[in-house]
């Protein structure tokens, strides 16, 4: 059995997650694995990172320029976003160049 205050931090911790998951207003990143293989599922991640940046770009210039719909914490929010798939991006570059390296090493 769990404590009230327990219960109350995990009830909490679910609604931030449900939020965190639901997409932003006119912002659509689609998290479904197709059926394609490993390079098309590659090639898809790249264009979601690629797809951040833009946004995360756009929305600063945006504020730069003064538009009154764009608030700061919204672009620091994207910006961080972007800079976290860019470094798992990398991430998973940096392992896939080294499995390459192992196995082209390997003796037959």
């Amino acid at each position: 059995m769990s404590s009230p205050p327990i219960q109350s931090a995990l009830q909490q911790m679910q609604s931030l997650a449900t939020q965190a998951a639901a997409p932003m207003k006119g912002e659509h990143v689609s998290t479904v694995v197709g059926q394609g293989g490993f390079g098309s599922e590659l090639q898809a991640s790249i264009q979601r990172i690629n797809r951040l940046q833009q946004s995360a770009n756009a929305k600063a210039m945006a504020f730069q320029a003064g538009e009154p719909n764009v608030e700061l914490n919204d672009v620091m929010v994207d910006m961080q976003k972007a800079s976290v798939a860019f470094q798992m991006g990398l991430q998973v570059r940096n392992r896939l160049v080294s499995a390459y390296r192992d196995v082209m090493n390997m003796q037959v």
